[in-house]
């Protein structure tokens, strides 16, 4: 059997190739009547996509881009839910030799506009339950320069085109249906950031990056070939894209893809019906069934979880390990990275999971953690940055941020040998990694990253708004929820009707799920003599008065909280 730096070299030779074919590899390779995806509905009927059905469908879709004018190296989005159109339409996208841009389905119209024109997008296929939100409005205009298509429905604008139609009308063995070559240096998808400090920057992320995911897919999660894996990540973002979809495409491994909402419930009866063996997902999956009453179903088959997306918290492992019978591996990455550390399932690197560990670095990646002043690797167990040395790590494909030389300048040594994640933490004296703390202010809720930056901007449109900052507080089943302090224009009253207005306004503006759960108004912000905000200190005062909170409601009496004297 092949050593991990083996495995790791063959991954590289073959997703690296100059004659690389993201169609011919993720798809054509595998059996025709190999399963691909089980999409599952709510009512839990199911139905398998095969590869063969995949390849059919997705050069009908390739040969209808090439029509309607789509070249190599153009970028289409995906307005969509998990599905088998999806799929198809990212097959097609590829096949095309095209660039898939992922929009997350709960993002508004001014969220989807930024995404669509800093890709430069020619085409977008969205869900017929998703169109409204491109109609023309302030945001989306009327000469948008993308072409659309609805899947799942009829079309609602007579420019728009019909996915159903397009498959229909266009014929597999149409030369212009051919899988293109484009090599492993191409760029397949253009994913963006969460917008920490700025706007969301657009991460290129060349075919070759396939082999990280893959190798995640081995080592991280142990998929193998009798698994019932399923990912229940969003495919909107990275780590359902990268790995409820491409990589076990790659892998020609069976996945299950749930065209339906989340809930602890589903998420039971799925996991009992379809006796699912291998699952993926964030913190707050586990923690929303963890706090759910819903009864644990007896018949479980699980036999490997993993979570990424967000520090696992230690007394879910244990929750795990007692209730479904296998405790979660928590795992951490980025978008630029995919995921670089693992508590791994693999034979070769499987260790116990020591609590509140990341793991070590997956094979093909080193980790190192440095001084906060300079490039040298920290003492043991000292707290500094967590970097990945490049000089060691194969499988490490980003080289750079679409049109912002200065950022990715932040990212990378002077010298080129250290990428710097932004996170910081600790490495024992096994090698194990632990999260501390990210010195930007990303929030991560439920496992979804989210820029304040954004949510501060469409707060500041409203009308009564003179200053906004947006921070990331504690919360025990989402990790973090977003809160919000506003300070308003002279003249103006803060109310719980204003508070309910600007979650509103967030939610219609920006995306449904990042809204803030509490508005706080203030008379200032704190911030630099240069004018910076200092979203640091308003985040620790908060961590504070919450920590004061929850210690005064556990040492209130069973009688006083049923009387309802809790205190504020």
């Amino acid at each position: 059997m092949n050593t991990p730096a083996q495995r790791v070299e063959d991954l590289l030779a073959v997703y690296g190739d100059d004659a690389a074919s993201v169609a011919e590899l993720l798809c054509d390779s595998h059996p025709a009547d190999a399963v691909a995806f089980s999409i599952v509905e709510s009512d839990l009927s199911v139905h398998e996509l095969t590869f063969g059905e995949l390849k059919d469908k997705s050069r009908r879709f390739a040969a209808a881009l090439a029509d309607v004018g789509i070249e190599p190296g153009d970028r289409v989005a995906t307005l969509m839910a998990k599905s088998a159109d999806l799929v198809v339409a990212l097959l097609g996208i590829w096949r095309r030799g095209a660039v898939h841009v992922p929009l997350f389905t709960a993002f508004a119209p001014p969220a989807l506009a930024l995404r669509l024109n800093g890709s430069q997008a020619k085409l977008v296929v969205v869900d017929a339950g998703q169109r409204a939100k491109l109609d023309v409005s302030e945001d989306i205009p009327a000469d948008s320069g993308w072409q659309i298509v609805v899947a799942g429905g009829p079309a609602s604008a007579e420019t728009d085109r019909t996915f159903t139609d397009l498959l229909a009308g266009y014929d597999p063995d149409d030369p212009r249906a051919a899988a293109i070559a484009v090599g492993g240096d191409a760029e397949f998808v253009r994913l963006f950031t969460s917008g920490t400090t700025g706007s969301p920057k657009g991460v290129p992320i060349p075919v070759r990056a396939v082999a990280s995911f893959r190798a995640y897919l081995e080592y991280g999660l142990g998929v193998e070939s009798d698994d019932v894996y399923w990912n229940a990540a969003d495919p909107g973002w990275a780590y359902g894209l990268y790995y409820g979809i491409v990589a076990p495409l790659a892998a020609g491994r069976p996945s299950i893809l749930l065209h339906a909402g989340f809930s602890p419930e589903l998420t039971y009866q799925v996991l009992s019906a379809l006796r699912v063996t291998n699952l993926a997902a964030a913190p707050t999956v586990y923690r929303a069934l963890r706090s759910d009453s819903t009864p644990v179903p007896t018949d479980l088959c699980l036999r490997r979880c993993s979570s990424a997306g967000e520090p696992l918290n230690p007394e879910v492992v244990t929750w795990s390990e007692q209730t479904l019978g296998v405790p979660v591996h928590d795992t951490y990455g980025q978008t630029e990275l995919g995921m670089a550390i693992i508590n791994g399932w693999h034979p070769d690197v499987f260790a116990p999971v020591k609590p509140g560990s990341m793991g070590k670095p997956m094979p093909g990646w080193w980790v190192e953690v440095l001084e906060d002043d300079r490039d040298e690797v920290a003492p043991t167990g000292s707290l500094g940055r967590v970097v990945v040395d490049l000089s060691r790590s194969p499988l490490m494909w980003f080289t750079a941020y679409v049109d912002s030389p200065e950022k990715t300048t932040e990212r990378f040594s002077p010298d080129g040998r250290w990428y710097y994640t932004g996170d910081l933490g600790t490495k024992d004296e096994d090698g194990d990694l632990f999260f501390s703390s990210r010195d930007d202010d990303v929030i991560i809720m439920a496992g979804y990253r989210i820029g304040p930056f954004e949510v501060e901007s469409v707060l500041l449109t409203h009308p009564d708004v003179a200053d906004a900052a947006v921070i990331g507080a504690p919360d025990e089943l989402r990790g973090e929820v977003l809160e919000a302090y506003v300070v308003l224009r002279s003249g103006t009253t803060p109310s719980d009707d204003l508070a309910r207005e600007l979650q509103t306004l967030v939610k219609e503006r920006f995306a449904a799920h990042a809204y803030p759960r509490t508005i706080h108004f203030l008379d200032e912000l704190p911030k630099t003599p240069s004018g910076k905000l200092q979203r640091y200190l308003i985040r620790n005062a908060r961590r504070d008065e919450i920590a004061q909170q929850l210690g005064a409601l556990r040492s209130t009496s069973p009688t006083t909280l049923r009387q309802g004297t809790l205190p504020v």
